[in-house]
Parts: structure tokens; C-alpha cells; sequence
């Protein structure tokens, strides 16, 4: 058989691997509309604009999982999930990529954007429908990546997607991607709870401003916040495994390490709003965590019982405390303070 037949019956063949790709294709539509979940590609263009996603290098030409392309820039309506063709009118163009594929001739390379875990086709979504199709692990493709605020992954849903463009938005309010780069994750499980970090980095941005004697930026004092409370008491989170502790049913309960945060200074204000003034200033860190292993009915390790870390303000109350003392003076137990500068 000549080059030109056999091309001839591949796209045939392509015909009537498109006609039962999408058949499979509506069924898998009618299965999802029905248990009420979406089956088309993520738009990559949506995700963008949730994730707030700017800077892209070229990664160079790679081998990709072809399981872990979830989306498409331009085209993600004509595919399902699983990138079986959901529009007729794509069959000739399908089949004639299945051909070339199929013959010595091959395809060129497909172009994708990645972020995180996973990638978004930006020029090849037949030849990734196709290749699929013939069964493939993986595709060569041209890789351009995005830094993304999170761990994005192929398993990711619409909703854990909304979460993340919360999370997206309070990275982008503080500047933490930029004055603090490296910083640890700070995902809480609620999304609407982001104003709470605000308004506690607010109230920390008080408290700089007058232990510095200066006015400092909002940047500037996330920076200060992370440094000298957010990462205290994530070191006390992690050293003794409080998230372990947590039972995975109980829905109440810290499910993140920045969860857990907010649990330890909501705890705070409520001893804030139950003790004198003087004794919820002594109070720690180290403090709730013990107060937290006892509701647990858990063992409290004897080295949290004696920890030395500084205790913090938490509410506007302690803070219009502090800003009585006399101005060239700090009060004693918020000295530790001043071991740290703010960031230039």
C-alpha cells in the first residue's frame, strides 16, 4: 500500500475512532449533568484571572502526562474533562490528526502553560484528544510555566478552585510572594476567614508603627506579622503535631496549619474578653495550645508547659493598652518586638 493510501485508510480508521469517542462523550456528559458534577476542561483563562497569574518562563520541551492536562485556553468547551471531542463538526480535522499521527510522518509538538501540578493546552487540544484516545501516557510539548500561590492539582474541583482565588487574593493584598518568597502556606480551609488575617496584620501594622516610631506599609508590616507572630506559632503547630491531633470528622476543628492559627487567636480573645486586662497580655502562644490539647482531652507535653515564647495583641482593646504606656517606653512583655526590623 503507498504512502498516500495508507494515509487514506488511517483517516478512515479516524473516522470511526472519533464517531465512538464521541459517542463515549455523551454519556459521560449525561453521567455528570446527573450526579450534578461539571465534565468540561478547566478555561485557563479563568483560572488566570482567579490565581492571579502574571510572570511565565518557557520551561523548554518536555514530555507531559497527558492525565494531568485538565484545561485549554481557547477550547475548552469542545472537550470534555477527559478531552473526548464533544463537536461534531470536528471530525475531519480529528480524523486527519489521527492519521498523521498514526503515520511516519507524527505530529509537531503541542504548546502548554503550567501551573502547578498541571497544564492548559494552549495550541494541540485535537492532537492531545487523539493521542488520548490511542491510549498515550504522555505528549511532547512546548512548556511555558506560571508561578502559581498554590499547589494546583489534576484532582482540584470548582469549589477548591473558588478557595484558591481567595487565597490568590490575599497573597496578592499582602505582598508575602514578594517580601517573603519562601513563605510557608497560610491556605486556611475557610475561605472567607482571609479578612480575619487582614485585620489581624492590620492590627499588627498599629502595634510596628508605634513600637518603630514610625509609619510602615501594609507590606511591610505582613512581612513583620509573618515573621514575628505567623511563624511562631506555626513553629509551636509543628513541633508538637498538633494537626495530627485533630480528628479528620470533626468539621469544627483546625483542618490547616494557618486554621489552627486562627483557632489559637480566636482562643486568645476569648481569654481577652474573660480575664483582666493585665492577665490576657501575659498570655501565649504555648498557652492556647495547652488550653486546646485539654478540650482534646489529650497529654500535654511537659516542654509546652514551659515554652518562653512572647505573648501577642490580639484585639484593639490590648492595643489601646499598649498605646497608654508612656511613648519611650514598651511594655515589658511585648519586648520582644524589637528583636525584629522591618524590611526595607
Amino acid at each position: 500500500m503507498s504512502q498516500d493510501n495508507n494515509f487514506k485508510a488511517n483517516v478512515v480508521e479516524g473516522i470511526s475512532k472519533f464517531q465512538s469517542a464521541r459517542l463515549q462523550a455523551f454519556w459521560t456528559e449525561m453521567l455528570s449533568h446527573l450526579r450534578g458534577k461539571p465534565a468540561e476542561l478547566l478555561s485557563f483563562d479563568e483560572v488566570r484571572q482567579k490565581l492571579r497569574l502574571n510572570n511565565e518562563s518557557y520551561r523548554g520541551l518536555h514530555n507531559i502526562e497527558l492525565k494531568k492536562i485538565v484545561g485549554s485556553v481557547g477550547r475548552y468547551k469542545e472537550f470534555t474533562r477527559s478531552f473526548l471531542p464533544k463537536n461534531p463538526q470536528m471530525q475531519e480535522r480529528w480524523s486527519r490528526v489521527y492519521a498523521k499521527i498514526q503515520s511516519m510522518e507524527g505530529v509537531p509538538p503541542i504548546e502548554v502553560y503550567k501551573v502547578g501540578e498541571v497544564y492548559f493546552v494552549r495550541d494541540g487540544n485535537h492532537r492531545v484528544s487523539v493521542a488520548v484516545q490511542l491510549g498515550f501516557d504522555t505528549i511532547e510539548a512546548h512548556v511555558t510555566e506560571l508561578l502559581s500561590p498554590i499547589a494546583f492539582r489534576a484532582d482540584m474541583t470548582l469549589e477548591q478552585l473558588d478557595h484558591a482565588e481567595a487565597y490568590a487574593e490575599f497573597i496578592k493584598l499582602t505582598d508575602l510572594a514578594i517580601v517573603r518568597p519562601h513563605h510557608q502556606s497560610l491556605q486556611l480551609s475557610k475561605p472567607t476567614r482571609y479578612n480575619d488575617l487582614i485585620g489581624h496584620i492590620e492590627l499588627h501594622k498599629a502595634f510596628v508603627e508605634h513600637t518603630f516610631r514610625a509609619e510602615v506599609s501594609f507590606r511591610e508590616a505582613a512581612a513583620h506579622w509573618y515573621d514575628s507572630v505567623y511563624r511562631p506559632a506555626l513553629t509551636l503547630i509543628r513541633k508538637y503535631g498538633i494537626l495530627a491531633l485533630v480528628g479528620k470528622g470533626e468539621h469544627d476543628m483546625p483542618h490547616t496549619e494557618a486554621d489552627m492559627y486562627l483557632w489559637m487567636v480566636d482562643h486568645l480573645r476569648e481569654i481577652e474578653a474573660q480575664m483582666e486586662d493585665r492577665e490576657a497580655l501575659a498570655y501565649t502562644f504555648s498557652d492556647t495550645l495547652v488550653d486546646f490539647l485539654t478540650q482534646k482531652k489529650l497529654s500535654i507535653p511537659k516542654s509546652l508547659l514551659i515554652e518562653e515564647d512572647e505573648p501577642i495583641i490580639v484585639t484593639e482593646q490590648q492595643l489601646e493598652q499598649v498605646l497608654k504606656v508612656d511613648e519611650h517606653t514598651i511594655p515589658p512583655a511585648f519586648s520582644g518586638y524589637n528583636a525584629y526590623l522591618i524590611p526595607a
